[in-house]
């Protein structure tokens, strides 16, 4: 019973570590789990595991929630979705959102919200690098693609399921969509002054792929599509067709190509290799003759002053006496 019971508070233990017992000036004083609403987009983002912790300090109170995903792609995809709509991008993260009273944070394949206090920097260090298992990995290239002008601030979603794409775009149908090819998607909701409209970007491994779904999104009733390389765009519920048509020039995909090639070197030239043998070459026949002259130079000197015939007095054995 006693090896029993250090085993089984062994995975709370783990649990409660995700976050620190301090953050500035403020200390712990209860750890639960946030509730989980849409469990099935959150499991789509890849969770691994979620806590909250309540802290204190003096009569102020702070609420820290903290959520694991499966890589950088779940945490922006948790970001866009948990973002408050009158929050404001903040300069304390790459993904970062602030409003009055609360920061929310995206850091590689986690997800923090500080509710009640907004930490100075040194603080968000602290919290982010006590973090454990930090997935490194870029963030995906796709919501670049989507336009600037007229976007409605914090109404961008990413998707990588069809849990997600049926609460945020339900027109879609996810077998159009069809995530089996590892689909991913960013959506964002546009304003003007002759209408609103909701412009999908979908990813494919392949143009070839992307140029078999392009007639399966055109079946879909009142919508417009345009293919570019491996992305289609579908605007949906547009009332301007000069709006949808704006949205869709805007969108145009440019690949890049990088070259993993080995770049030679001058150690890597045969002719720099044999230059350097001779220069060295060189050296040692320069050192050799002017050794030499020393040595020859100071051996005539000591002859000069009567002292040549000790220093080149030898032992000799004289072997042909009887």
């Amino acid at each position: 019973m006693r090896l029993f019971l250090p085993v089984l508070w062994l995975p709370l233990a783990l649990h409660a570590a995700l976050l620190p017992n301090a953050i500035g000036p403020y200390q712990r004083t209860g750890t639960s789990q946030p509730v989980l609403a849409d469990r099935a987009i959150w499991d789509e983002y890849g969770l691994k595991e979620y806590e909250s912790a309540a802290y204190e300090s003096g009569k102020k109170k702070l609420t820290v929630a903290v959520w694991r995903l499966q890589d950088s792609t779940g945490s922006l995809g948790a970001f866009d979705w948990q973002r408050p709509p009158e929050s404001k991008p903040s300069s304390a993260a790459k993904l970062a959102a602030e409003t009055r009273t609360g920061l929310l944070v995206a850091h590689g394949n986690y997800l923090v919200s500080f509710d009640g206090y907004k930490p100075a920097p040194d603080e968000l260090t602290a919290v982010l690098g006590s973090l454990n298992n930090v997935d490194a990995t870029t963030l995906p290239f796709l919501p670049g693609y989507l336009p600037a002008s007229g976007l409605v601030p914090n109404s961008e979603r990413y998707v990588i399921g069809p849990a997600a794409l049926e609460k945020f775009a339900p027109d879609i149908p996810a077998s159009v969509a069809a995530f089996r090819f590892g689909t991913e998607a960013q959506l964002g909701a546009f304003r003007t002054a002759k209408g609103d409209a909701i412009l999908a970007i979908f990813n494919y491994p392949t143009h070839q792929i992307a140029m078999d779904r392009t007639p399966e999104f055109e079946k879909i009733p009142g919508v417009m599509v345009r293919r570019s390389g491996p992305l289609v765009s579908v605007v949906l519920s547009s009332a301007d067709p000069n709006l949808a048509e704006t949205l869709l020039s805007q969108v145009r995909y440019q690949a890049e190509i990088t070259r993993d090639e080995y770049v030679p070197t001058r150690r890597d030239n045969i002719g720099h290799l044999l230059t350097n043998a001779f220069i060295l070459i060189g050296i040692l026949l320069a050192f050799a003759v002017v050794s030499g002259l020393i040595f020859g130079g100071a051996r005539a000197f000591r002859r000069r002053g009567g002292k040549g015939q000790e220093a080149d007095a030898m032992i000799t054995l004289d072997l042909r006496r009887p």
